[in-house]
């Protein structure tokens, strides 16, 4: 198992950072790129979202962020796989309501490329 400080670790770490400001940024191309076509989605509110249906919520602005700030990352790499935990605060665009959640992200290695396969937030 590996974590942030080694070299698949760090990888995986950039990939969480370039996905967060994709979602800022609502960034189609880039979300496209960072996202497994199998992509399960889960939202805090127990909905969930196909590749498709996240990419088009996030880059039309019906579900976008302003800001995202994420903490206590951790990061386990196995084989091609890794598992991100991590605190979310972000302000929503719609509203400005902040969001406070607990998510698991499971990466996956393709082609010398880290592309999310799954997530799930939960409310804290």
């Amino acid at each position: 198992m590996a974590t942030a400080q080694t070299k698949e670790g760090s990888a995986v770490s950039a990939a969480v950072e370039e996905f967060r400001k994709a979602i800022i940024a609502a960034d189609r191309s880039r979300l496209e790129k960072l996202t497994a076509d199998e992509l399960t989605y889960g939202h805090s509110s127990a909905r969930l979202e196909n590749k498709a249906q996240f990419v088009d919520a996030i880059a039309n602005g019906s579900s976008g962020f302003s800001a995202i700030e994420l903490s206590d990352q951790t990061i386990s790499v196995v084989d091609n796989v890794a598992l991100v935990r991590h605190n979310f605060l972000g302000t929503r665009l719609k509203g400005g309501e902040k969001m406070k959640l607990a998510i698991l992200t499971v990466w996956v290695q393709r082609q010398n490329q880290w592309k999310m396969l799954a997530r799930q937030a939960v409310k804290i």
